[in-house]
């Protein structure tokens, strides 16, 4: 373990711009403690503050340039496949969604302070023809400010940083463990989480096969286009006869519906 503080020490820039960077691109990496531990670098002298800052705000724009022009060019699509990989599959399109439409593009500047925000933020963004200069500024400044919080909270207490480094070096190779182990845990409760999700909606889910078939035989299902407005304005095909309706007030759209009626939803 005193190795890897050495190295920490030694090649500081270096490990946050990979991480950073990575953590943008959207591998399940945390980069928070990685800053934390470089701000109380920082505050000892051990890394300069400015070219720290630089490559915090450097790596976040290269993470989100490659997702901002897969948006642009691929549109729409891209958010589908990027939210089959996510870790969090349940929320990030629709939260990210509702964000941008209410706030527009300065939503950005806090899309990485957001659990899934800021990895279906820049598609969207590229999705919604967002001008790349703007882009690159609101990215850029969220970064900054992103990266400023977990290196100040090192700065302000790099003491006890210290203090945590030195009791994990005194840990040895058992710190490598248990780091490893608290990552997995993570990582199992969040697939469990996806698990399980996926598998309720595979128990309630109704196929087109299955939907045209009900049509077909006259049982006249009521269905419901969940789809944010910028879902629909990016892909405005819908199923014939879908009613749009905001999915949080949905009786704002949608009249009394006999009980014996089947309700079919879809969304992103």
């Amino acid at each position: 373990m005193q190795e890897m503080t050495g190295l920490l020490a030694e090649h500081g820039l270096a490990l946050v711009f990979a991480n950073v960077l990575l953590s943008q691109l959207g591998v399940p990496l945390p980069a928070v403690p990685i800053l934390v531990i470089a701000g109380a670098f920082a505050a000892q002298g051990q890394l300069a503050a400015l070219p720290l800052f630089a490559v915090v705000v450097v790596a976040s724009l290269m993470g989100d340039a490659p997702w901002y022009l897969a948006g642009r060019r691929y549109g729409y699509r891209v958010l589908g496949i990027l939210c089959r990989v996510a870790i969090e599959p349940d929320t990030c399109v629709k939260q990210t969604e509702s964000i941008f439409e209410r706030w527009g593009a300065p939503s950005l500047i806090v899309a990485k302070f957001i659990p899934g925000f800021a990895t279906v933020a820049p598609p969207l963004a590229g999705a919604m023809r967002l001008g790349a200069p703007r882009f690159a500024a609101y990215s850029a400044l969220s970064a900054l400010l992103w990266g400023a919080a977990p290196i100040a909270a090192g700065a302000a207490f790099h003491a006890q940083v210290d203090w945590v480094l030195q009791r994990l070096d005194d840990m040895g190779t058992r710190a490598l463990w248990l780091i490893a182990a608290a990552v997995a845990a993570y990582l199992g409760v969040k697939l469990l989480q996806r698990h399980r999700l996926i598998r309720m909606l595979r128990a309630v889910r109704v196929s087109a096969r299955q939907l045209r078939a009900m049509i077909h035989e006259g049982l006249d299902p009521v269905i419901l286009d969940a789809r944010s407005a910028s879902a629909r304005r990016l892909d405005p095909r819908r199923v014939p006869g879908a009613v749009p309706v905001d999915i949080g007030a949905p009786a704002n759209a949608l009249p009394a519906v006999p009980v014996e009626r089947d309700i079919v939803i879809y969304c992103s």
